[in-house]
C-alpha cells in the first residue's frame, strides 16, 4: 500500500512540475540529503526483503520529483531585474542605463518645472492685483517695488519708450513702438518658460524606441545562444527574452511619465502666458492713459487763440 501511494505522488508530482517548467530535463544525480524512506512495522510486511528492496527506488523516484521544483526556484531568482541587468549584453546595458537616465532627468525637470511655474504664477498674480488701482506707470512701478515679474519688465520698457519719444505728438507711434517691446518680452518669457519641455517631448517620443531597439538586440542575442547550444530548452531562451522585455519595460517607465508631465506642463504654460498677455495689456493701458493726461495738460496756442 504504502509502494502504490508513493507511486501516485511520484507520478502527480513529475505531471505538475512538468506543466510548471515547461518541460525542463533532470540531468543531475540523487540528492544525497534525501531522507530514508520510513520502514513498515514487521507485522504488517510479508517480505521484509522485497520491501526494504523496493524502498530506496522509491526514495529515489521522490527526490527526482523534488528536484525540478529547486531547478524552478533557482531559474527565479536567476531572473530578477538585477540579476538580469548583470548578465545582459553590453548594448542592452548601454540602453537600460540611458534609458534609466532619461527617467532621472525627466522627474528631475518635473521637480523644477513645477517649483518654478508655481513661483511665477503666483508672483503675477499678485502683482497684477497691486496695479489694479494704479492711475500712471509712475503709479504702478511703486506700487510693484522691486518685483522681479515680468510686469515689472513691461512697464520699465513702457516708460522708457514714453521718455524717448517725449517731444514726438504722435501717440499712435508710440503707442506701436510699446506694443512692438511688449511683444518681444512676451516672446522671451514664453521661451524660457518652456524651457525643458522640449526634453520631455523627445523623451516621451523616442524612449519606446530605444528600448525597442534593446529588445530587438536581446532577442538575437537569444537566438545565437540557441544556435550555439543546439537546444530550445527554455532555460537557455528564457534570460535572454526576460533581458530584452526588461529593456521595453524601462522605455515604457522612462516615455510614460514624461509624455504625462509634458501634457501636464502645456496646459500650466498656457494658463501663465494668459497672465503674461493681461500683463501687456495692462502696460500698454497705463501708458495710453500717461499719454492723455500729457495732452490735456499740455497748453494749447490754436485754441487759444481762436477762443479770443
Amino acid at each position: 500500500m504504502l509502494r502504490t501511494v508513493l507511486k501516485i505522488g511520484v507520478v502527480l508530482t513529475f505531471v505538475s512540475m512538468s506543466s510548471i517548467a515547461f518541460g525542463q530535463q533532470n540531468v543531475a544525480g540523487p540528492d544525497p540529503k534525501a531522507l530514508p524512506a520510513p520502514a513498515a512495522p514487521a507485522a504488517q510486511l510479508s517480505g521484509s526483503a522485497a520491501v526494504s528492496t523496493t524502498a530506496p527506488a522509491d526514495n529515489a523516484a521522490a527526490t527526482d520529483a523534488a528536484r525540478p521544483l529547486k531547478g524552478m526556484q533557482t531559474a527565479l531568482r536567476e531572473l530578477s531585474p538585477w540579476s538580469m541587468f548583470l548578465s545582459a549584453d553590453i548594448v542592452v546595458k548601454a540602453v537600460m542605463i540611458g534609458l534609466a537616465f532619461a527617467s532621472l532627468v525627466t522627474w528631475t525637470v518635473f521637480i523644477a518645472k513645477m517649483i518654478e511655474l508655481t513661483i511665477v504664477q503666483r508672483g503675477l498674480r499678485a502683482a497684477l492685483r497691486k496695479i489694479a488701482d494704479a492711475r500712471s506707470l509712475a503709479e504702478a512701478q511703486f506700487a510693484l517695488g522691486s518685483s522681479g515679474t515680468i510686469l515689472s519688465r513691461l512697464l520699465a520698457a513702457a516708460m522708457r519708450e514714453a521718455r524717448l519719444s517725449a517731444g514726438i505728438s504722435s501717440d499712435a507711434g508710440v503707442k506701436e513702438r510699446a506694443a512692438s517691446s511688449f511683444s518681444e518680452i512676451v516672446r522671451a518669457e514664453s521661451r524660457r518658460i518652456r524651457l525643458g519641455m522640449g526634453l520631455l517631448a523627445t523623451i516621451g517620443a523616442t524612449s519606446p524606441f530605444v528600448g525597442l531597439f534593446g529588445t530587438v538586440w536581446g532577442i538575437m542575442n537569444s537566438f545565437i545562444g540557441i544556435s550555439k547550444s543546439q537546444t530550445t530548452n527554455l532555460a537557455v531562451v528564457a534570460p535572454g527574452i526576460a533581458e530584452a522585455l526588461l529593456a521595453t519595460a524601462i522605455g515604457l517607465v522612462a516615455a510614460i511619465p514624461a509624455v504625462i508631465i509634458y501634457n501636464h506642463f502645456a496646459r500650466v504654460t498656457k494658463g501663465y502666458l494668459e497672465l503674461v498677455g493681461r500683463s501687456s495689456g495692462a502696460a500698454g493701458r497705463l501708458l495710453s492713459r500717461d499719454l492723455d493726461r500729457t495732452h490735456v495738460s499740455s497748453p494749447r496756442p490754436a485754441n487759444s487763440r481762436a477762443a479770443e
